[in-house]
């Protein structure tokens, strides 16, 4: 026997239908909403990064650009100009100077008379000029002026020291022994004359009672300086000079020897001419 449908099957058939329906509507609402924000998120990251990744090549780029310019300041030619003051040493000092000045303040001790037992002691100055014949030698000419104040003998005149002033002028030889960028060691003999001025500050003494004061009357008498000067060189021009000398001067009826020493600055000028070999 044949059987029919009933009321409640069409709607149970219906209600299926509609079931499988929306839930495919949800999956292809689902994998469109994906697709829609994935795009979105992708772009989003990939945005990111790339602002990252060029943030860090400006960085690199600059590290780079500082250290090559630090490299290029290390690394400029020796001829090229330099862009800052540089702090260097002085320049070579090649003694081929033609002529040299030297100016300095001195000291020396001497005896105002023969009959005095005690020294005195005499500062001045010295000026010396020299022209170099060679590497090795130079002639010399100088100036020396002393003055000091010496003890006398007891007498009813003077109560005090009179005063007595040397004038030497002398010229000689000069030889430029071992030296080097920072210094040079010289010796030097001169002769020459020097002039006494001894009764300065004795006009109140009469004449025939010079003597017994032991005083030189005034007088020019021969003069000698041997010695050596050591050159401290500040430039390849100047240089700073310290100069013993041993004296020898006779004023008297002998030969007497006292002890000098100068300081002073060394100025060198003039370029000597190089022989063609």
């Amino acid at each position: 026997m044949a059987s029919f449908p009933t009321d409640s099957e069409p709607e149970a058939a219906l209600t299926l239908y509609l079931g499988r329906v929306s839930e495919m509507q949800e999956q292809m609402l689902e994998k469109k909403t994906q697709e829609f924000l994935s795009p979105k998120a992708t772009m989003k990251e990939r945005g990111f990064g790339r602002r990252a990744w060029m943030g860090m090549l400006a960085l690199a780029l600059a590290a780079g650009s500082a250290a090559a310019q630090n490299a290029q300041i290390r690394n400029t030619a020796p001829g090229a100009a330099p862009t800052a003051r540089r702090i260097g040493g002085i320049a070579p000092v090649t003694y081929d100077n033609k002529y040299e000045i030297y100016g300095g303040l001195g000291f020396m001790n001497f005896q105002a008379g023969q009959a005095l037992t005690s020294r005195m002691n005499l500062g001045g100055a010295e000026v010396l000029g020299t022209y170099w014949l060679t590497p090795k030698w130079g002639l010399g000419a100088e100036w020396r002026g002393m003055w000091g104040t010496t003890p006398v003998n007891p007498n009813p005149y003077i109560g005090g020291r009179p005063l007595v002033a040397l004038n030497m002028g002398m010229a000689g030889a000069q030889y430029r022994g071992p030296k080097n960028q920072y210094a040079a060691l010289n010796f030097h003999a001169y002769g020459g004359a020097a002039h006494g001025n001894f009764n300065h500050s004795t006009g109140v003494v009469p004449p025939q009672a010079l003597p017994t004061i032991g005083l030189y009357s005034d007088r020019t008498k021969p003069v000698f300086a041997l010695g050596a000067s050591v050159d401290i060189n500040h430039s390849k021009n100047l240089a700073f000079r310290v100069s013993p000398d041993l004296i020898l001067e006779h004023f008297g009826d002998e030969t007497r020897t006292f002890f000098g020493v100068s300081g002073g600055v060394v100025y060198r000028f003039g370029q000597r001419g190089v022989s063609k070999k």
